[in-house]
């Protein structure tokens, strides 16, 4: 007996309705699309969420980023392109063998990709949201590493305080008032607590900076992604943590990072 399949959606069907949704890059979205689903009804789910406003990377199922396919779940944040600078700053760092921690880890993306640049890393990941945690073992448990659920430090295992020679962090720094100008995208479909960074949008930032010393190596980096109005005040926060700090920018990304060294004489 033959079983009767939906017709795929045309090519300029799905431009035509994801156009209709507001996606900039219809072309490139629906051959992404086109080339992920396994079948003409899965197709026709997929061009509905994305045209519903589910992220792209969401409904693939994964992000491209550093080269690699990052695993990306509903509910979870997705990697920017912009932070690919944090890691290629982390790798220009780091040495093999190294004790890496990526704190705030959403998916494990930065995570993954240091590990997929340099050899035999200890690698170590943490974040406060269930969803991201899961998400994140797919991408960093197949590298080697360990993922841990809890609130910044708390979630990591003791034996790493003093350990850490390079830490990355994503933390959330957008200010409260302003999570309402963010594509809808991005505030309806990925949680808060991955957005929201308080009054001025550093206050994760300082938690952050706070406590590194105690968890960096000596000569151990703690690296944070920021923005450019806000880098003078992660600045001060990374001082008052007893980091040495300096700033740097990729214009072509878009993209600030503030880089913190534990003096080698600092306990």
């Amino acid at each position: 007996m033959s079983v009767s399949r939906s017709p795929s959606p045309s090519f300029p069907a799905i431009v035509t309705r994801l156009r209709a949704a507001g996606c900039v890059f219809a072309e490139d979205e629906a051959e992404l699309l086109i080339s992920t689903a396994s079948g003409p009804d899965e197709l026709a789910v997929m061009v509905g969420r994305r045209a519903d406003g589910l992220p792209l990377e969401q409904v693939l199922g994964w992000a491209e980023f550093c080269g690699l396919r990052i695993a990306v779940e509903p509910g979870v944040f997705v990697p920017r392109r912009r932070t690919e600078f944090l890691v290629d700053q982390a790798v220009r760092l780091g040495r093999p063998g190294a004790v890496v921690v990526d704190l705030c880890c959403g998916s494990g993306a930065m995570g993954a990709a240091i590990a997929s640049a340099l050899d035999r890393i200890e690698l170590h990941a943490a974040d406060v949201e269930p969803a991201a945690v899961r998400c994140a073992r797919r991408n960093v448990l197949p590298r080697g590493g360990r993922v841990y659920q809890g609130d910044l430090y708390r979630a990591l295992p003791a034996d790493l305080r003093g350990r850490v020679d390079i830490l990355v962090v994503n933390a959330p720094y957008v200010p409260t008032e302003e999570i309402g100008l963010l594509p809808p995208e991005a505030r309806e479909h990925e949680p808060l607590v991955a957005l929201d960074g308080g009054a001025d949008g550093l206050d994760v930032q300082r938690r952050v900076a706070a406590e590194a010393a105690q968890w960096l190596a000596p000569g151990g980096r703690l690296l944070i992604e920021t923005s450019e109005r806000q880098a003078r005040r992660t600045v001060e926060a990374f001082a008052r943590g007893g980091l040495e700090s300096r700033v740097v920018a990729c214009e072509e990304r878009y993209a600030t990072v503030v880089i913190g060294t534990k003096r080698p004489d600092r306990l």
